[in-house]
């Protein structure tokens, strides 16, 4: 079977097949929120389906504080390992890239293609690291808007994302109310409570703390692994609920061990979260994870424009909100907050809480209510 072939079978069995990331270059200066500029820019983005004639059946993901662009295929054959919203974007699923073109960007300040701290400094010829300015929800947005206007998009049919995504999602339909139809944001907040910020706090010093951080100064094949490791530790539980944990785990102990009386890994909990700290330090920029943190924290709709209600007032588009009943990092109330403030508003808007014991997650599992609810809307 050739590739050809084999992309073929992918896509008649609801995949989008192979997939290559492309590079959006803005050869222009481009001023953050916070006053600060650079003289460039490079966006890292994905498509899945195609462009209509209109240009204006396209939906934008956006992608949550660990995520990038590759949300949906394969990139080769050799690496199986699919985009990490694959079971809601392809042919015939709830996003059908049979009838939209769907296009994921990876953020301004990100690490995976996008220009960010460990991108070089075309002025000074060295890494940003902490020169570079820091990033707001509003620049994700902004820098991402000058890429589907490059792609000459007229139009977002929608914007879906969750989380940190639902947040740009929020921010999209305030900041060019006339280019977005629909937004979709799941399991995401207007802005976070301290708790929130807490825990981000803790992630940022762990890095900040090790010894191999070097104030963000860093060799770009080294960097404060343990620190790093520990932040996606601790923050991982607050994306899970007690009962997802203790129902997949519990209080199993690894094989071989029987109170040991030590501080190795005893519990399969325990290993667990040590593989997902080992395996984020290898995908992860230690100085994009405290520049995203920050943005998270900078987030807030009613600091920025007096209140939620004036912060909506001139959105033109149709909302769902979906919150998650399990969801304690950013709790269901945060998502419907949002829904009510447009009604009284006058908007067009709905809340749906979806119960389910998968905590703040929820948004990327296997879901038939959330399927549903997805393709009902973008229809």
């Amino acid at each position: 079977m050739n590739a050809t072939e084999h992309d073929l079978q992918l896509q008649d069995s609801g995949e989008v097949g192979l997939v290559e990331p492309v590079d959006f270059h803005h050869p222009h200066p481009y001023e953050f929120i916070s006053g600060r500029s650079i003289p460039e820019f490079t966006l890292r983005y994905e498509t899945y389906g195609r462009l209509n004639a209109d240009k204006n059946n396209a939906i934008l993901i956006a992608h949550a504080l660990t995520g990038d662009h590759h949300c949906a295929g394969v990139h080769s054959f050799k690496d199986r390992k699919p985009g990490w919203w694959n079971n809601m974007i392809g042919p015939g699923k709830p996003i059908d890239t049979e009838r939209f073109f769907v296009i994921c960007i990876n953020c301004i300040g990100g690490c995976q293609g996008s220009t960010g701290p460990k991108s070089i400094n075309p002025e000074t010829g060295k890494p940003y690291n902490l020169t570079f300015p820091f990033v707001t929800i509003t620049d994700m947005v902004r820098t991402q808007k000058l890429l589907l206007d490059s792609l000459g998009v007229t139009q977002l049919h929608a914007i879906v994302g969750g989380s940190m995504g639902g947040m740009q999602t929020l921010q999209w339909a305030i900041e060019y109310p006339d280019y977005v139809q629909r937004i979709l944001p799941m399991a995401t907040t207007w802005r976070q409570n301290s708790q929130a910020i807490a825990f981000d706090e803790v992630g940022r010093q762990a890095i900040m703390q090790d010894p191999e951080w070097k104030e963000g100064n860093y060799e770009p094949d080294g960097g404060p692994a343990v620190g790093l490791a520990i932040a996606r530790m601790m923050a991982h539980i607050t994306y899970l609920s007690d009962k997802s944990l203790d129902r997949k785990f519990g209080r199993r102990r690894q094989e071989g061990y029987d109170s040991k009386y030590s501080f190795d890994i005893e519990f399969e909990v325990e290993s667990y979260l040590r593989y997902q700290g080992a395996s984020f330090t290898n995908r992860f920029d230690a100085n994009t994870y405290l520049y995203f943190t920050r943005a998270l924290g900078y987030f807030d709709l009613a600091g920025d424009y007096g209140s939620l209600d004036a912060a909506v007032a001139n959105m033109k588009c149709r909302a769902l909100l979906v919150g998650f009943t399990s969801d304690w990092l950013f709790p269901p109330a945060q998502n419907r907050d949002v829904a009510l403030a447009m009604l009284r508003q006058g908007k067009e808007a709905s809340y749906v809480q979806i119960d389910t014991d998968l905590g703040h997650d929820s948004f990327l599992v296997d879901s038939p209510e959330l399927f549903e609810l997805t393709r009902d809307f973008l229809e």
